[in-house]
């Protein structure tokens, strides 16, 4: 037996969105520039949706990309690293190969 009522207002439950509307608001997403934060904001979507929608879309694929490797900086200059979403990090701190990996994740994904 259902605890629903069979003349339960079900108007204000969510409605499922198609993949072809996910797809075109990630679209949309991507092509505004805007951080996730920022775009949830100007549209009344939540940030977790559009953060699973981004991470449906990915599909787990990974590429390879071409990098240019400049000449070794002098030690304790720092790095900058710029995404492929056009993003720039530049720091003079050091960090391990995890802590970069990560700071390069989060940057991809804002």
């Amino acid at each position: 037996m259902s605890d629903i009522p069979e003349t339960a207002d079900t108007s204000a439950m969510a409605q499922r969105r198609s993949t072809e509307e996910i797809e075109r608001l990630v679209e949309q997403y991507r092509a505004s520039g805007l951080t996730q934060i920022e775009y949830c904001r100007q549209t009344g979507m939540v940030l977790s949706t559009l953060g699973r929608y981004l991470r449906r879309g990915s599909g787990g694929e990974q590429r390879l990309l071409r990098v240019d490797v400049e000449a070794a900086p002098e030690a304790g200059a720092g790095f900058v690293v710029v995404l492929g979403n056009g993003r720039r990090i530049e720091s003079g701190w050091r960090f391990g190969e995890s802590e970069l990996a990560r700071v390069i994740r989060v940057a991809e994904s804002a």
